[in-house]
């Protein structure tokens, strides 16, 4: 079994609840067990600022499945949850993506693991810092935390 953490991310169609149903869907996927979510967030979009802000959390995994295994699989379940990508970061009914799985590194067309932009992101980081201290190849969170310029961040209460 490895361990994973997958960030998960929504701003359309009641976000919250889009978050909290993918949170329920990795509870029953195949191959992997859900060992742990983070609190919800409310974040600023990363791209095109004329769409709504976003709902994000990153859950914790332990998975028998391949990286790319995994990906298709969650790539699935944003299927069956209504996604439809228009615009490169653009505005999303559901995003899972694969941060990190285990402590190896991949790169290939359709998947790069570490997640490039993990170090930058602070509704990334800011989840990942309920659910682990240091990160296997990119060292303490809160460290990468205090790196970052701004956060645009915030925990949202009504969960």
């Amino acid at each position: 079994m490895v361990e994973a953490y997958i960030g998960i991310g929504s701003n359309l169609s009641d976000p919250i609840y889009q978050v909290q149903s993918a949170i329920e869907s990795l509870k029953i996927l195949p191959g992997m067990t859900l060992m742990s979510a983070s609190s919800l967030y409310a974040s600023k979009p990363q791209g095109p600022q004329d769409q709504p802000d976003f709902v994000n959390a990153v859950a914790k995994i332990k998975t028998q499945l391949s990286a790319t295994s995994l990906l298709a699989s969650l790539q699935t379940l944003e299927k069956e949850q209504g996604k439809v990508k228009k615009r490169h970061w653009g505005e999303r009914v559901i995003d899972l993506d694969i941060l990190l799985y285990g402590s190896v590194t991949i790169q290939t067309t359709t998947l790069t693991i570490p997640h490039p932009e993990i170090p930058y992101r602070d509704f990334v980081l800011l989840p990942l810092s309920e659910l682990v201290l240091e990160l296997p190849l990119l060292g303490n969170v809160s460290n990468l935390i205090d790196a970052l310029d701004e956060t645009y961040v915030y925990p949202l209460n009504n969960q």
